[in-house]
């Protein structure tokens, strides 16, 4: 696969009230940046020789101003000294190429429209609602992706989100003049979007939002809070919504080794990031030190968000810190996710129960104690009908596939390992008892990995896709 550069283009929101902008071209393709530019109250002259009906109408209602001549070095140089942005939109690309190599040598930003390599800038697909203005960028690699983008964006806004952010602005000063800690103002303001302050908001009810916000205000600092939040299995979207809710509201994050880096990526920018996980043979803070971390920084009025894979009821340990934060009277949510067991075994083809074969499902750690030596249940685990899930069992798996053997399932009882479940680089090796110890050693098999044990495996389905 060709390797391609990611393109360096930096986002930015750009006051256009009232500045010079220079569009060459006078034809659909100049109308639909114009359009832009007038929306943003800017001053677009145009130079082209005609302009389409549109474009007319705007110059005869003094919306635009049009220089009626070709684009030629000359007319340039005279009137793009002062212009705040120049787009070439023209259906010529060597028009387009000349405008922006002058004015590139001015200085100016420059845009050739859908010809990413002679532009400045790039102007991406945008949502408007009122003063909130969403934009999306692929830096000019695939328009016709964001465009589709936002049309998803578009869909998922409330109607009425101008007019909340007209109400926000409005009451901007009267807030911090409460709040001069700017932690807690943002506190307030995300008390008040979660709760009804924002739909009056959005419903005009200005009255109404203005009454639930002074007494947001009028409330004691909020004590913090620890929210234990499951992240799934690896995959990024597969995260619940309420998961990426709270990672956008978190002050600080303590987060495990098995979380996969793009999760990482959607918690907000200045949260503070605290890693806590457990390497094999380096336990880089222990769980009683993990307890107590939660407890100070939440009696410090910090939101903490415990951000664990999988689900952090299932083999997370979660149950302990809700324990400790019992004991010291902190108040938390608990919000489950995707167990690694479900996303591997769906993202591998491979069902956890079925109605010929596995009518139960056995979630159990294959996790050595120090001495090496395992402690598992292996009587109900050597059964038939039935399908075992071994969570961390990688380095013990020669001695997990001896003593299911040794307790009764026979050496090609189906058995299979994923690694790095449902991530892009997702691997599954199939076998069975007696040869599954050897596959993963020769297809050098790390974790974070599972193990699943039972005739499931053979009823493995692999999307054709």
């Amino acid at each position: 696969m060709t390797n391609i550069s990611e393109p360096a283009w930096f986002p930015i929101a750009l006051r256009l009230d009232g500045v010079r902008v220079l569009v060459v071209g006078g034809g659909m393709i100049a109308a639909n940046k114009v359009r832009l530019l007038l929306a943003h109250r800017a001053r677009v002259e145009i130079i082209a020789e005609r302009l389409d009906e549109e474009m007319r109408a705007w110059e005869e209602d003094g919306a635009i101003t049009h220089i009626a001549t070709s684009a030629d070095e000359p007319t340039l140089r005279a009137t793009l000294p002062g212009c705040r942005l120049v787009y070439a939109a023209t259906d010529d690309r060597a028009v387009n190429r000349s405008v922006a190599k002058l004015a590139h040598g001015m200085n100016i930003p420059v845009c050739a429209v859908d010809d990413p390599q002679p532009s400045t800038f790039i102007t991406p697909a945008q949502v408007h609602r009122g003063l909130v203005r969403i934009a999306i960028s692929t830096g000019g690699a695939a328009p016709v992706l964001a465009r589709r983008l936002r049309e998803q964006v578009e869909s998922s806004i409330p109607e009425g989100t101008g007019t909340l952010a007209v109400f926000m602005q409005q009451q901007r000063e009267h807030v911090g003049a409460h709040c001069p800690d700017i932690s807690r103002r943002r506190q307030v303001w995300e008390t008040f979007l979660d709760g009804t302050g924002a739909q009056a908001a959005r419903a005009g009810d200005t009255t109404r939002a203005r009454a639930i916000l002074d007494d947001i205000l009028a409330s004691t600092t909020p004590r913090g809070e620890v929210w234990l939040v499951g992240a799934g299995p690896g995959d990024p979207d597969l995260l619940t919504l309420r998961a990426l809710h709270m990672m956008q509201n978190a002050d600080c994050v303590l987060y495990d080794q098995l979380l996969s880096p793009g999760l990482l990526d959607r918690v907000r920018r200045d949260a503070e990031l605290v890693f806590v996980g457990k390497r094999r043979n380096k336990h880089t803070m222990p769980q009683e030190d993990i307890n107590a971390e939660l407890v100070r920084r939440a009696q410090a009025g910090q939101r903490v968000l415990r951000l664990k894979g999988g689900d952090p009821f299932v083999f997370g340990r979660g149950g302990e810190e809700i324990e400790a934060l019992l004991e010291a009277a902190i108040p938390f949510q608990v919000v489950p996710g995707i167990t690694a067991a479900n996303g591997c075994a769906a993202y591998a083809g491979i069902p956890l129960t079925h109605r010929d074969c596995a009518q139960a499902c056995l979630f159990v750690t294959g996790h050595a104690r120090a001495d090496g030596t395992l402690h598992l249940p292996w009587d109900s685990m050597a059964r038939a009908g039935q399908t075992v899930v071994i969570y961390m069992g990688v380095s013990a798996l020669p001695a997990l596939c001896a003593q299911l053997m040794e307790h009764g399932l026979p050496p090609d009882w189906p058995a299979a390992i994923v690694e790095r479940g449902t991530r892009p680089d997702q691997r599954v090796v199939t076998g069975t008892l007696g040869t599954l110890a050897a596959q993963a050693r020769a297809a050098d098999i790390g974790s974070p990995a599972l193990i699943f044990v039972g005739e499931v495996v053979r009823h493995r389905v692999i999307s054709p896709a």
